[in-house]
């Protein structure tokens, strides 16, 4: 039985990696191990809670105002003991957060093998989105295995001179999570605050999250002045907007957006109820990375608020990246309200970026590198 070593530390890194530790611990060939950082500490135990894991070592890193050089650090000197101490086969990280390089070097320092997860991911801007993308680069230069979601990643790789043994394309654990937990709400199981929530919102709406730092200011003013000229025109629909919880997007939003009678401006939501927003959205205007990759499995066209996107596959598709301009986020949300075949087109795209099935081609890979 191979020791895995699952580190993580954000909300993001858990719905992805919370699944492949579910298939992991059914798997006879392993004995995976977590351990989170807890970079994102409520958000990350909302995930933990939902799909029922409790992680063997809490590194609980995050302090009040704490720098990136300061959290890199703290992560490398917390994450280095335990790797000592388990002594894994190998380590998982996922994606590109601070936890996901520190703690990839970490094992470097260390000789453990490293399997990253959401290899390949690329704007080609060390700075946008910042710091990510220096990170995913930094972690595929000292994994051992990387788990790309597409080929389009695959050969990104292949082009920077990863060895092509060592590339694997598996799709996107998100997907397994998110269709785990859509099946969940179909079935009537959701927490009473998803209940709760679906019941609030009766008018058709579109869904909205914004969080990324490069766009704060003018990008970020941008674009929650085209939600405001999109909900006046439209009083037939609900703006809905989990608000991240960072003063560089509340106060832009609080500022132009309250007041407004179909803007619902709600806290920020675990995962579960946010599945339930989407499935039940008419569409989504986002930054996310993550929003990009699992709504076109629910059928719901994105409009993506950056001016570039590592996510390349969807675009076309389901996904439309549309920048921080208000003029191009109002007409391209017109678009889909006034015309039916273009949302049709959008809503029945195919999704690129998995089926479902990633957690368990990764638990094979790796029962094939280690030995198991």
């Amino acid at each position: 039985m191979k020791k895995i070593l699952l580190v993580f530390g954000t909300r993001p890194e858990a719905i992805k990696m919370c699944p492949m530790a579910q298939a992991l611990r059914t798997d006879s060939r392993f004995q995976p191990i977590v351990c989170v950082t807890a970079q994102h500490r409520q958000m990350l135990d909302q995930i933990l809670d939902l799909f029922a894991i409790k992680p063997e070592y809490d590194l609980n890193l995050m302090l009040p105002g704490q720098t990136l050089a300061g959290l890199t650090s703290r992560i490398i000197d917390s994450v280095t003991p335990v790797l000592k101490e388990v002594r894994p086969d190998a380590i998982l990280v996922q994606g590109d957060t601070t936890t996901t390089f520190a703690s990839a070097l970490a094992a470097f320092y260390e000789n453990v093998p490293i399997g990253h997860l959401e290899a390949g991911l690329r704007t080609g801007d060390i700075r946008a989105p910042f710091p990510e993308e220096m990170n995913r680069v930094l972690t595929t230069r000292i994994a051992s295995w990387h788990f790309a979601a597409t080929p389009r990643n695959r050969e990104t790789l292949l082009a920077e001179g990863v060895p092509s043994e060592n590339v694997f394309v598996t799709g996107n654990s998100v997907i397994d999570a998110l269709l785990q937990v859509r099946d969940r709400i179909q079935r009537g199981e959701c927490s009473s605050e998803t209940a709760a929530l679906m019941a609030r919102f009766q008018k058709p709406y579109i869904l909205v999250t914004g969080h990324r730092r490069e766009s704060f200011g003018t990008g970020f003013e941008s674009i929650c002045q085209a939600i405001r000229a999109l909900a006046v025109k439209h009083p037939e629909l609900d703006v809905v907007y989990p608000v991240h919880l960072n003063p560089n997007v509340q106060e832009p939003v609080r500022r132009i957006l309250s007041g407004l009678p179909n803007v619902q401006l709600i806290e920020p939501l675990s995962y579960e109820p946010f599945v339930a927003l989407m499935c039940r959205s008419k569409f989504i205007l986002t930054d996310s990375g993550g929003v990009q990759e699992e709504a076109p499995s629910l059928g719901k066209p994105v409009l993506v608020m950056r001016d570039k996107t590592e996510r390349q596959e969807g675009l076309n598709g389901g996904v439309r990246l549309v920048g921080t301009d208000a003029a191009r986020i109002l007409s391209e949300s017109e678009k889909l309200i006034a015309d039916a075949d273009h949302y049709r087109r959008m809503a029945e795209a195919i999704n690129p970026y998995g089926d479902g099935q990633t957690c368990s081609r990764i638990a094979d890979l790796l029962a094939q590198k280690l030995g198991a």
